[in-house]
């Protein structure tokens, strides 16, 4: 069979009338449906209806009109197969060399704040992905593309040679199989949604490459940044890089765990971070004020850590800023003189904002193990959410009320087993990541030294022992926040009423590992 045919039908119409006329000028018959069917038509391309090809009118409004064996017989047909060559021949059809086809706009349809489910639905391609599939399946004799981006690829080799290499079919066919495969997956994601299903049977998530990187948390381990699309614009996924080098795999991690503890505050916050763990906390009446107390919390391990902030930067606070050596600063925004002094002689100072004016989605967190994955709820809860008791004699007084909430919100966002201390302005030290709760209670109260008199302690789980409320009594701590639980909760109560300290109980443990 000499005649070469082309199938085109694509939502995104960048660069397919100029596609489509290479293809009719080296000698594809073209065919086409609907909306992309007249802007060919409009651009004096010879285009062939589907209809015509098959026979048969488009029905259902358009929800039929490819799913036809003239179609999808030309498309599945092994070319080297007599069989399959006799059964062309004896029904009439002929083989379709290239397809060029992507699909309805699900994805673009249900971003829309006043979709409806009857849209969404509509907008789930039924014809395209079966084409596709149909292709990529065959792509032993079908070249076909998904992405504008591959046209000239497969134009220059066609070109060059009058077919495609196999090893580029190839390569075409996968990239099909994963853009179908993302597609179902938002479709399932959002059916399950909409069914009410918590945990499905099946988890079908998809990312899109957002960027490669230089390595992972390593120089010998390879690593990528993926984008999950839909996802929440208020995540370093979709910060805007204002300025500095690009991320690294370590960057990453570290500004998205500066990001969860400054969205825990309403009052101007500045939040330094070293290796996942907060290192200083501060809140102020202005923006200079809480770095200049996230600062003090720990002046030296903030050097070459991340600092978010949740209000503007001015240029007050980034003269402080340029001080120091830091990798990323976040922010809202960053004023005109702010952006001047942070990016003179700091080539590689990241500048990343996100909007923190948007609403907030409530996403899953998910993580890795060795054949597995792990999947819940991120933690949202606050003290608005407990069921706060005092079992102790004295209360807290409204100062200390405020140094414990802010440990509190603090405290879930440190390495288990984690300890902080706090005034109601500042963290004061930061106990992380020990094997046994008063180790880690050792280290915060060290670091908090003379400024732990009167000062409030925050765990984010039960103590096993009174041994925390006596290092803590000791450094002169006379607040402390826990969740409470432990078979041995008398011991720490009489221990904190022995030493004058009001303890609070929250009911809910704030593990994380």
């Amino acid at each position: 069979m000499t005649k070469k045919r082309a199938l085109i039908s694509v939502s995104d119409k960048n660069g397919v009338g100029e596609f489509a006329k290479a293809l009719a000028d080296l000698g594809f018959e073209i065919i086409s449906t609907g909306g992309t069917k007249k802007m060919l038509q409009e651009q004096g391309i010879p285009v062939l209806s589907v209809s015509e090809v098959t026979g048969f009118p488009e029905i259902l409004e358009g929800r039929v009109k490819t799913l036809n064996p003239f179609i999808h017989g030309g498309l599945l047909a092994k070319l080297d197969d007599e069989e399959h060559q006799q059964q062309l021949e004896e029904h009439g059809i002929d083989p379709i060399q290239v397809v060029c086809v992507n699909l309805y706009p699900f994805q673009q349809t249900i971003e829309k704040p006043d979709v409806t489910v009857a849209d969404a639905i509509e907008n789930i391609d039924i014809g395209g992905p079966s084409m596709l599939r149909s292709s990529a399946k065959n792509h032993q004799f079908v070249t076909v593309v998904v992405d504008p981006a591959d046209y000239e690829t497969v134009l220059t080799e066609l070109k060059n040679s009058g077919e495609t290499t196999l090893g580029t079919r190839r390569k075409l066919a996968a990239k099909v199989f994963r853009h179908t495969a993302a597609y179902d997956a938002l479709i399932a994601e959002y059916m399950t949604n909409l069914a009410g299903e918590e945990t499905p049977e099946k988890l079908t998530v998809t990312y899109d490459l957002k960027q490669t990187l230089r390595y992972g948390e390593n120089p010998h381990q390879k690593a990528a940044f993926y984008r999950k699309p839909l996802g929440s614009t208020f995540s370093i996924a979709y910060a805007e890089q204002l300025h500095g080098k690009e991320l690294s795999y370590n960057n990453i991690n570290d500004a998205d765990a500066a990001l969860q503890i400054v969205r825990e505050f309403q009052d101007p916050a500045a939040v330094a971070v070293k290796h996942m763990n907060p290192c200083g906390v501060g809140t102020g009446k202005t923006v200079f004020d809480a770095f200049e107390k996230a600062f003090a919390a720990d002046p030296v391990s903030i050097f070459g850590g991340i600092i978010a902030f949740n209000r503007e930067v001015d240029a007050q606070t980034a003269h402080k800023l340029h001080e120091i050596f830091l990798e990323i600063i976040i922010a809202p925004s960053f004023s005109d003189e702010a952006m001047e002094i942070l990016t003179t002689k700091k080539k590689n100072l990241r500048l990343l904002t996100i909007p923190f004016g948007q609403e907030q989605k409530a996403e899953e967190r998910m993580v890795t193990v060795e054949g597995g994955l792990l999947v819940q709820d991120r933690d949202r809860y606050t003290l608005e959410d407990a069921s706060i008791t005092v079992p102790t004699k004295r209360e807290p007084t409204p100062e200390e009320w405020e140094a414990l909430k802010l440990g509190w919100k603090v405290v879930k966002h440190v390495k288990s087993n984690a300890i902080v201390v706090s005034d109601k302005d500042m963290t004061l030290g930061i106990g992380a990541g020990q094997m046994n709760r008063v180790g880690s209670a050792e280290i915060a109260l060290k670091q908090a030294g003379a400024k732990a008199e009167g000062a409030a302690l925050a765990s984010d789980a039960f103590f096993p022992m009174d041994d925390t409320v006596e290092a803590a009594a000791k450094a002169g701590i006379t607040a402390i926040i826990q969740p409470g639980g432990s078979i041995k909760d008398a011991d720490s109560i009489k221990k904190a009423d022995e030493y004058g300290i009001a303890m609070v109980f929250t009911g809910v443990r704030h593990f994380k590992h």
